[in-house]
Parts: structure tokens; C-alpha cells; sequence
């Protein structure tokens, strides 16, 4: 089996949704910049030669609809002859498009797969426009049916993951957010993003237009507190722990992950960034969904052939801070090695784009700090987890 290279990874800032920086941009526009961003940093790659175009879209409809990656990449201005499709496997979409890409590679049948993920949830709400469960589903107590939230508060009962350890996570969370921005952690990631607010004048029937460069994360909260956090009333259940405050922001953003096989590094004189290691996917009680990590991070470490100790750096999409708490207690994970520089508390968690986004923080933070394996890893809806595991280079 041949090796699977990154050679970029980059994302746009991410921003809040509904009254964010992003509330009125297409999803569409922000996987154009993705797409165009790792192209980029592949001057020397013929467009043409990229087999496939694999974009992770959690609520693919609306204005990230249509098969948003192919609508994209022609937007984008690669060939007509590059195909693209989308992929939707809910929080770990933009990971598995990265781990689609990386199959083509390692079996042989492509050389150059453009990887990416998108969620605009300020344009396309969560569960998408149209909600329609089938009613069977409400003939077991899956939790999924009436809110992932649900699936937090009873992992936090059956962890033992009081309000007050949620809460000082999200405090973690936040700070170390932001002074890894403060320290330009995130700027080799980013791809700054121009937006353009146009404003009517119907007295003179004119249109004025302005263009601000967006190129910091939205969501971090510099007043952030125990003392605020401990405030919020908990939003799922009575007399339940988790708030607003310690679960993930609803955000927009795309990433875009380029992969190459070796042949390709050397007739197109690339640089890799990074090697993908392995994926796995694994299913848990959709009532306990967020506990999805435990079950694929072993798989996936197997599949590596590499051990937990091996890895410098995890990113464990913090979807909750109950859940992330009972992931990293379950797995006896290092605290200090998980989302070191802030986690979807802080950060945000535009839902298809995650995995990819955090793919790009992890291999540039690897680079930075010349450490050799980490991880991106989430749960997902429906009760599922994800692992990805990537050697920087």
C-alpha cells in the first residue's frame, strides 16, 4: 500500500453564527477560498491532475447544497474535467473526506485528491431546513431524536462529570484560545478572508460596498469567567449541568486538506507538511453519543500500528465539555497534550468542516513545535466517534 502525503492544510477564521462575520456569506464562497488556498501552496501542481474533489458538508442543502464540492470547485477555477462529490457523516464530516482522499492515494487509484469541509450555520440551522425523524426512532429512547445535548447530560451522569469540571474546562478552553491567538498560533493555518458588506441607499437608489480582511477566530471570549459561566442555566434538561457555556459554539467555516501520493511529491517538486497514519470509525449507544472517541481512538491507533503514547498532540472536538471530560478520563488522556490551544468551546464547531479545520491545527502545531504524531478525533451524531492519526513531517 503506498503512502498518502498532506502537502497543505489551511482554513478560513471561523466565525459566530447567526450575528457572526460570516452570517452573510455562502458557505459555498468560504470552500472557494479553502480550495484556492491550498492551490496556493502547490504552485507547481498541474490542477488536472487532481483526481477527485472530496468536501465534508454536515447539512448538505440550501445554500451548501447541490453537491457543494463539485458547485465549488469549479467556482474555484479548477478544470471541468476534476470531479468532486460531497460526504456527510455529521461532526466528522471534513475528517472522513480527509480519509477518502488518503484511500484513493494508498490503493493506488489517484495521485493528487483535494480533501475539504464546510458549514455555514448561520444560513443552513442545525438538522438542516426541513426536520422529518422517522417515527420509528421514537419507539426506543434514542436521544439523538430530542437533542445531542440530552446525549451530554447523561454522559456526565454516568461519568460523574460535575457542572463545576465543565465549567473550568470551557474556562481552559477559552484561554488557551486565546493566547494561542495572541501568540500567532493560527496565522500559518488561516487563510485570511475578504468580506464584502454592501449597503442600499433608496433615497439616491445607489449600492455601497466596504471589504474588512477577516483573519482571526470569531468566537473566543476574552470576559469569559467561572463566575459567568456559572450563571448560565443549563438549556437541556432540569436541574442538568450542561449550559450554553460548556458546550460548542455554532459557527461557519471551511478548511481544505490537499493529499499526494510520493509519485506526485517528486514529478511536481512538493513539500510534504504531514503523512496520514490511519482512520477508523466506530458505532457507541446513540444515547451516549458523545463517548464515541473511546471506541474508534484504539482502532485507529491499531491500524497505525502506533501506541497513545506515541502521540504529541490530540485534537478531541469538544462538542461538550462533559463528554470531552468523560473521553479524556475514560482514555486516561494527557491533559495537556489535548487541544492545547483551545478546543469547538472556544474556537466554534462549524459541524462538516471540523475535521478538517482541526487537521490543519494539528499538523501546523506538530511542525511548530517539531513533534512527530497526533490526532484528531470526535464523536458524532446518531452515536459514532472518529480517529484520525497523521505524522508531521
Amino acid at each position: 500500500m503506498r503512502e498518502a502525503y498532506i502537502v497543505s492544510a489551511r482554513r478560513t477564521p471561523v466565525g459566530k453564527a447567526i450575528r457572526g462575520m460570516f452570517r452573510n456569506t455562502r458557505p459555498d464562497d468560504l470552500l472557494v477560498h479553502a480550495i484556492r488556498s491550498v492551490m496556493l501552496d502547490a504552485p507547481g501542481l498541474d490542477p488536472a491532475e487532481i483526481s477527485d474533489v472530496i468536501a465534508g458538508c454536515a447539512m448538505p442543502e440550501a445554500e451548501q447544497g447541490m453537491n457543494v464540492a463539485r458547485i465549488a470547485l469549479l467556482l474555484a477555477g479548477l478544470p471541468e474535467s476534476v470531479p468532486g462529490y460531497t460526504v456527510n457523516r455529521f461532526c466528522a464530516s471534513g475528517l472522513q473526506a480527509v480519509a477518502l482522499a488518503a484511500d484513493r492515494i494508498r490503493l493506488g487509484e489517484a495521485d493528487a485528491v483535494l480533501a475539504a469541509g464546510v458549514e455555514s450555520m448561520s444560513m443552513v440551522p442545525m438538522m438542516g431546513n426541513k426536520v422529518a425523524f422517522n417515527p420509528a426512532i421514537f419507539e426506543r429512547e434514542f436521544a439523538i431524536a430530542y437533542g445531542m445535548g440530552l446525549t451530554a447530560e447523561r454522559v456526565a451522569g454516568k461519568w460523574n462529570v460535575s457542572r463545576e469540571d465543565q465549567d473550568a474546562y470551557a474556562l481552559q478552553s477559552h484561554l488557551r484560545a486565546l493566547s494561542g491567538i495572541n501568540n500567532g498560533e493560527f496565522e500559518e493555518e488561516i487563510a485570511p478572508y475578504a468580506i464584502v458588506e454592501r449597503t442600499a441607499d433608496l433615497d439616491v437608489r445607489s449600492i455601497s460596498s466596504s471589504e474588512r480582511i477577516a483573519s482571526l477566530d470569531e468566537c473566543p471570549r476574552p470576559d469569559t469567567s467561572m463566575e459567568a459561566l456559572g450563571r448560565l442555566k443549563a438549556v437541556f434538561a432540569q436541574n442538568g449541568s450542561v449550559t450554553a457555556g460548556n458546550s460548542s459554539q455554532m459557527s461557519d467555516g471551511a478548511a481544505a486538506v490537499l493529499l499526494c501520493s510520493e509519485e506526485a511529491l517528486r514529478r511536481y517538486n512538493l513539500e510534504p507538511i504531514g503523512r496520514f497514519s490511519g482512520f477508523s470509525v466506530a458505532g457507541v449507544p446513540p444515547e451516549f453519543m458523545g463517548i464515541g472517541p473511546v471506541e474508534a481512538i484504539p482502532r485507529a491507533l491499531a491500524k497505525a500500528g502506533l501506541k497513545l503514547d506515541d502521540m504529541s498532540w490530540i485534537e478531541l472536538n469538544e462538542a461538550f465539555a462533559a463528554q470531552t471530560l468523560a473521553v479524556m478520563r475514560e482514555m486516561h488522556l494527557e491533559p495537556d497534550i489535548v487541544n492545547p490551544l483551545g478546543g469547538a468551546i472556544a474556537l466554534g464547531h462549524p459541524l462538516g468542516a471540523t475535521g478538517a479545520i482541526r487537521t490543519a491545527t494539528l499538523l501546523h502545531g506538530l511542525r511548530k513545535r517539531r513533534q512527530r504524531y497526533g490526532m484528531v478525533t470526535m464523536c458524532i451524531g446518531t452515536g459514532m466517534g472518529a480517529a484520525g492519526i497523521f505524522e508531521a513531517l
